[in-house]
């Protein structure tokens, strides 16, 4: 029995797609809590917490396109076609982020505004329209001819705009428990306070997603509630449950480090179901992996970069976080 490298390939592809929203995803979840914490000099403690590693999280975002483009070819070009505006706008905002994050540093006094509200323009944008393209790609893509057949404002819907204004809960949820692990004093304790707020705000998300997903589809319901499926989604729903009672435990025992971690199980639990309503189509709602994908000796030929770059990719994280773990205090810093 051969290797199915579409397998394999789909699994490195969701890998970096979740390290991209586990890494990226607090950072940008700052930047969307920036406006509750108007002191400067909290502010400045704030950007240090993440100054050291923010710059290499895009990194699996690259690796999550770049494995799309070559082990999935006919995925790429409809998916890119269908989300071309929602992207675009993501990668404005990613842009704006970037930018603001540097240049905040060196600005004068009378400048900084400026660019702290680059940042959070930025960082809500980027994560409301990458909310926004995972909706309108579970509600699936029409496809002609190996082509998207759609219009350029398909994925403007209600569902997909709700899955933009559920991923800000989720990322804020991330940044604000990144603030509690990694402050201290007031500005801790403000991040205690609005974690307790957002927690009820995600699981609201969550639950109105998961109603609202198997409703737009007949085929995600049957995926759902039909054997052998439900047996594999059926332990999702009480994890969730699970996770948030553990997490408003950490929060009430003002834990450092398990809201963070309730928190990244809670947004793998949600990644989990999602991928459970679409697989093994890589296209919903039609085109599955294999029918997608290059042929063999491209996706080999592919992955034998990948198998020497991702251990390098993971090795630098893994080492930028713990050289950089300690709690961060006004005056310190690393810009």
């Amino acid at each position: 029995m051969g290797i199915d490298l579409s397998i394999i390939w789909a699994v490195i592809i969701l890998f970096g797609i979740m390290m991209y929203i586990v890494m990226d995803g607090f950072d940008l979840g700052i930047g969307i809590l920036y406006p509750c914490f108007p002191d400067r000099h909290e502010r400045d403690v704030i950007m240090n917490t993440v100054a050291p590693v923010w710059d290499g999280n895009e990194t699996w975002l690259v690796l999550g396109g770049a494995g799309l483009l070559a082990a999935f070819p006919l995925a790429y070009s409809v998916i890119l076609s269908a989300l071309y505006l929602p992207l675009m706008f993501m990668l404005v905002g990613l842009v704006f982020r970037g930018v603001a994050f540097e240049f905040r540093f060196k600005a004068l006094d009378h400048e900084r505004h400026f660019w702290d509200k680059a940042f959070i323009g930025g960082s809500i944008t980027a994560t409301f329209f990458q909310g926004v393209a995972l909706g309108a790609y579970i509600q699936g893509f029409p496809v002609e001819g190996r082509a998207f057949a759609g219009g350029p404002l398909d994925w403007v819907t209600p569902f997909a705009l709700f899955c933009g204004l559920g991923l800000l809960a989720a990322y804020a949820l991330l940044g604000s428990t990144w603030l509690i692990m990694k402050t201290e004093g007031p500005l801790q304790d403000h991040a205690y306070r609005i974690t307790r707020v957002l927690v009820w705000a995600l699981l609201a998300a969550i639950a109105i997603i998961s109603l609202w997903t198997p409703l737009i589809d007949a085929r995600i319901a049957a995926r759902w509630f039909t054997f052998p499926n439900l047996l594999w989604f059926a332990p999702v729903p009480l994890l969730v449950a699970a996770c948030a009672w553990r997490l408003l435990r950490a929060l009430a025992g003002r834990k450092n480090r398990q809201p963070f971690l309730y928190t990244l199980a809670l947004i793998f639990l949600g990644y989990t179901g999602l991928g459970i309503s679409v697989w093994p189509h890589i296209v919903p709602p039609g085109i599955s992996i294999w029918q997608a994908a290059a042929p063999a000796q491209s996706q080999g030929f592919a992955l034998v970069g990948a198998v020497l770059i991702i251990p390098v990719i993971l090795a630098y994280t893994v080492w930028s976080y713990y050289v950089f773990r300690g709690k961060v205090r006004v005056g310190e810093g690393y810009h």
